[in-house]
C-alpha cells in the first residue's frame, strides 16, 4: 500500500479530477494537502481520503513540511508528494528533502523553474537553446540587446508559460519597457532571451527513474507569445495522428538529452522546443509537470485513455502503460473579442457544429454576462478529433473561423 499526499491548493473542478484519479488507485491511501476546508470536498471523495491537512499557502514550503509531518503521525509514513501546478514544485521539493519523501529533489526542481538556470545546465550539457542571461539591471539588459541583436525576449526566471513575457523588437520599446516600471534590479531579475524564428512545438515525455519510455507531443499554431500580444487571436493545439512523425522524432535525442542533464527521475514532462526554418532545433522551456493548454485531455483523446490516471499510477507506482496512438486531435480556444469585460455573444457556433459533426468531441462554450477571462487560455474552448491529422486539423479551423466570442 502506498501513501500519496497531494497538494490541492483549491477544490475547483479540474483539481477535483486529479484527486479522484489518485482515489481510484488499488493500493493506494492518498491523504490531501489544501487551503480550502475539507468540508468543501464533495462527499463521496471525502469519505475516501486518509487525511486532510489545511494551510494557508500550499506556495509556503514550510507549511507544506508541517502538514507532511502532522500527516506522518497522523496517517503513516508518505512514500509521495505530488502536485499538478507548475507553482507547486519547489515548495513540494522542499518539502520532500526536508521530511525525507522520495521524489524530486530542490536541487532538481530549481533546474526547472529557475528558467536562467536551466539554459545554464543545458547549455553546459551541450543541448541547444537560445542565447539568454539573466539581468539584474538596465545596464546589463541594454549590454545583452547589443550583442545579441533585436528582438530580444524579457520575461521573469521563474515565469509560468508565457506570461509576463515581453518581445522587445527596438531600443524605442526597450525604453518603453523600462519607463513602464519593469526595469530589472538585483532583487527583481530578469531572463533576456534572443527571440527564436520558427515552428513551435511540445514534447510530452513519461520517464521512470531518468529513463524515457514514452513521448507525444502537439504544435502550437501561433505561438503562445504571439498569443499573448495578440487577446482577440484565436489559437490552437494539434496532436497528429502519426506517432512516428519525423518531426517530433528527429527531436527524441535532444529530449533525453536534456532531461538527463535537468536530473529528472519519475515524471511527466511538458517541453516547449522550436524547429527553426533551417532545419535546427532548440529546446525553449521545461516543466516537470503536466501539460496545460488541454494537451492531457487531448493525449486521453488519441490514445483512448486517460492521461490524468495514468499520470497518477505514474507518480505513485512508478508504472506506466504506452497505448497506441490511434486518432489525431486538436483544440481549439476561444477568446472573446471586443473592449467589454463580459461575454454578450456567441456568434456561429450552429454553423460551425454543423460543419465539425462527428469530430467534436468536447465543447465548453461561454455564457453569457460571462467576466472576461483573465488568462490566455479564453472564454471557452472545443476539441476535436479525427482519424486523420489533415482532417483534425480541417475541423478545428472550422471552429475558429466561424465562432466569435463578443465582449462588451
Amino acid at each position: 500500500m502506498r501513501h500519496v499526499a497531494l497538494v490541492a491548493p483549491r477544490f475547483l473542478t479540474n483539481t477535483l479530477r486529479y484527486v479522484s484519479a489518485f482515489l481510484e488507485l488499488p493500493d493506494a491511501r492518498v491523504s490531501l494537502i489544501s487551503e480550502d476546508p475539507e468540508i468543501n470536498l464533495p462527499p463521496a471523495l471525502r469519505e475516501r481520503i486518509a487525511g486532510h491537512y489545511g494551510v494557508d499557502s500550499c506556495l509556503q514550503a514550510s507549511e507544506l513540511v508541517r502538514a507532511c509531518q502532522a500527516i506522518h503521525e497522523g496517517v503513516g509514513p508518505i512514500d509521495r508528494l505530488c502536485g499538478v501546478l507548475e507553482q507547486l514544485q519547489l515548495a513540494m521539493a522542499q518539502a520532500r528533502d526536508e521530511v525525507g519523501i522520495e521524489g524530486m529533489s530542490l536541487s532538481v526542481a530549481r533546474n526547472f523553474r529557475d528558467k536562467d538556470r536551466m539554459k545554464e545546465v543545458l547549455r553546459g550539457a551541450g543541448v541547444p537553446v537560445a542565447r539568454s542571461a539573466l539581468v539584474t539591471s538596465p545596464e546589463q539588459l541594454h549590454h545583452f540587446a547589443d550583442r545579441v541583436g533585436f528582438p530580444i525576449v524579457v520575461k521573469p526566471p521563474a515565469g509560468l508559460g508565457a506570461r509576463a513575457t515581453f518581445r522587445i523588437g527596438s531600443p524605442e520599446q526597450l525604453q518603453g519597457l523600462l519607463a513602464l516600471g519593469l526595469a530589472p534590479s538585483p532583487t527583481a531579475p530578469a531572463q533576456a532571451e534572443e527571440f527564436v524564428v520558427g515552428r513551435e512545438f511540445t514534447c510530452e515525455t513519461v520517464t521512470i527513474h531518468g529513463k524515457p519510455v514514452w513521448r507525444s507531443g502537439t504544435r502550437y499554431f501561433p505561438g503562445p507569445l504571439e498569443v499573448l500580444e495578440n487577446p482577440w487571436m484565436q489559437y490552437v493545439v494539434v496532436l497528429p495522428r502519426e506517432a512516428d512523425d519525423p518531426t517530433w522524432r528527429e527531436f527524441d535525442a535532444i529530449n533525453g538529452a536534456a532531461l538527463e542533464a535537468l536530473g529528472i527521475g519519475t515524471a511527466l514532462t511538458h517541453m516547449e522546443w522550436f524547429r527553426r526554418h533551417d532545419g535546427s532545433m532548440l529546446v525553449n522551456e521545461v516543466g516537470a509537470r503536466p501539460p496545460g493548454v488541454l494537451i492531457m485531455p487531448l493525449m486521453s483523446v488519441v490514445h483512448e485513455t486517460d492521461m490524468i490516471a495514468a499520470w497518477a499510477e505514474l507518480m505513485t507506482f512508478d508504472r506506466f502503460e504506452p497505448r497506441p496512438r490511434k486518432w489525431a486531435a486538436a483544440a481549439a480556444f476561444l477568446r472573446g473579442q471586443g473592449r467589454g469585460d463580459r461575454v454578450v455573444a456567441v456568434h456561429g457556433w450552429e454553423q460551425a457544429r454543423e460543419l465539425v459533426g462527428d469530430a467534436l468531441v468536447e465543447a465548453s462554450l461561454p455564457a453569457i454576462g460571462q467576466p472576461r477571462a483573465e488568462g490566455y487560455e479564453g472564454e471557452g474552448h472545443a476539441i476535436v478529433r479525427h482519424a486523420t491529422t489533415e482532417g483534425a486539423q480541417e475541423a478545428v479551423r472550422q471552429l475558429i473561423t466561424h465562432v466569435r466570442v463578443e465582449l462588451g
